[in-house]
């Protein structure tokens, strides 16, 4: 999940009661700036596939080059592929995911975007 923040400009308009604070306008507008925290999660991810052909250094070494792994997260996601056939393995934005997915293809290594 990735968090961020902006400001938006927004108008705000207030009624005021003629009577009581004796003012000839109805309403006063007002613009504010509102801080809005938006939590975007992303449901992209980056699945790589067993196969008999790559070797274990070069699942490792890949990920840690395209993914941005550790070498102790590559190692352990390369055995979860190894034995259950499949693992996620990077998170994201399609578009961040995308050029990612393609450098594993260009490797040969089995992957695709879910």
């Amino acid at each position: 999940m990735k968090r961020i923040m902006y400001l938006i400009s927004e108008k705000e308009t207030a009624a005021i009661d003629p009577i009581q604070n004796n003012q000839s306008k109805p309403f006063h507008e007002e613009e504010v700036d509102v801080l809005v925290d938006e939590a975007i999660e992303y449901n992209n991810s980056i699945v790589v596939w067993n196969d008999e052909v790559n070797t274990f250094d070069w699942v490792i070494e890949s990920l840690v080059e395209v993914c941005d792994h550790t070498l102790e997260s590559a190692e352990q996601c390369a055995l979860i592929i190894h034995f259950s056939g499949k693992y996620a393995v990077k998170k994201g934005s399609f578009d961040d995911l995308r050029p990612r997915c393609e450098a594993l293809l260009d490797r040969g290594i089995s992957a695709t975007i879910q």
